[in-house]
């Protein structure tokens, strides 16, 4: 869709049916039209021909008007029952090691594209966490916000892991989705002790979030019993990725055991444009008006 359209493209015959009368259909009588004076009947045919046209163009532009023009594209609407997805993702410094920001990226982006019904919301942290999106169906914006995020925007020397779980949990806060996940992606230990993690889990609890999460790189470098914790109590589940292709099956694992089987309603939307052919239809209509006035007033 997206093109120009017709509702009713069978009144665009009426034109042709004007040619057909023109051919077949019986002559008034010149004697009516023009009481007998002959320089009026010598003028009239040579008016002839530009009267015919003229009605063939008001005829047509009325004909497109009732045709009506528009153009549709179809628009969804959304249902507030399916999922809600936080995505909170560590930025600290060491994330630029073995590029492993801009793969997590490239990756997020491609789960997000198979997202396509559920609102998600983004978190950041490191030395400080924040909301870079909160939950939205505006999954494009999020990509496109996503390619300028790097490393460092965040500091680069701490990982505020608790504070984003904590911060993440609350956009649940007025959420009447039935299903409540947050993947929560990190190569760290929390070090910044700004929000206890059984505040933030706590929290996670009382907006009944499932939370996914995913310790990357080599070991050593982050909890791995602290994720695991948080993935228990939440009721969702711990993923270790050493690798590029470990880490992308991750995320098609979590995509398929909370795969969203609610689907958005689609109406088309419609916008019309009957009001530029009937403009010029009525153009032409005054056009005619006066042609055959300036006519009666020489006859007389």
């Amino acid at each position: 869709m997206g093109g120009l359209e017709l509702e009713y493209p069978f009144w665009l015959l009426l034109p042709f049916l004007y040619i057909i009368c023109l051919k077949f259909c019986p002559k008034r009588s010149e004697a009516i039209l023009f009481s007998g004076f002959k320089f009026l009947k010598k003028a009239a045919q040579k008016g002839e021909i530009f009267q015919k046209v003229v009605w063939f163009l008001l005829i047509f532009f009325i004909s497109l008007t009732l045709a009506t023009p528009l153009k549709k594209s179809d628009v969804e609407v959304k249902n507030d029952k399916g999922y809600e997805i936080a995505l909170i993702m560590d930025a600290s410094g060491s994330m630029r090691e073995f590029n492993k920001f801009q793969i997590t990226k490239n990756i997020v982006k491609e789960f997000l594209k198979q997202r396509k019904h559920d609102k998600v919301g983004l978190t950041i942290f490191a030395d400080f966490a924040y909301v870079a999106v909160p939950l939205t169906y505006d999954k494009k914006s999020m990509i496109r916000l996503l390619d300028r995020i790097d490393v460092g925007v965040a500091g680069t020397r701490q990982t505020a892991l608790y504070e984003a779980l904590f911060l993440s949990a609350n956009l649940f806060k007025d959420s009447k989705a039935k299903n409540k996940i947050a993947i929560l992606l990190t190569d760290g230990v929390d070090n910044t002790n700004s929000i206890p993690l059984d505040v933030a889990i706590k929290t996670v609890k009382k907006y009944g979030i499932k939370v996914y999460t995913i310790g990357i790189g080599r070991a050593g470098e982050f909890n791995p019993q602290v994720l695991k914790y948080i993935a228990k109590e939440s009721g969702g589940k711990f993923f270790q990725a050493q690798s590029v292709a470990a880490l992308r099956d991750i995320y098609k694992t979590i995509n398929s055991l909370e795969k969203s089987e609610i689907k958005a309603k689609k109406y088309v939307k419609k916008k019309y444009y009957i009001e530029y052919p009937l403009a010029i239809a009525i153009l032409f209509l005054f056009g005619l008006i006066v042609y055959r006035l300036k006519g009666v007033k020489y006859a007389i």
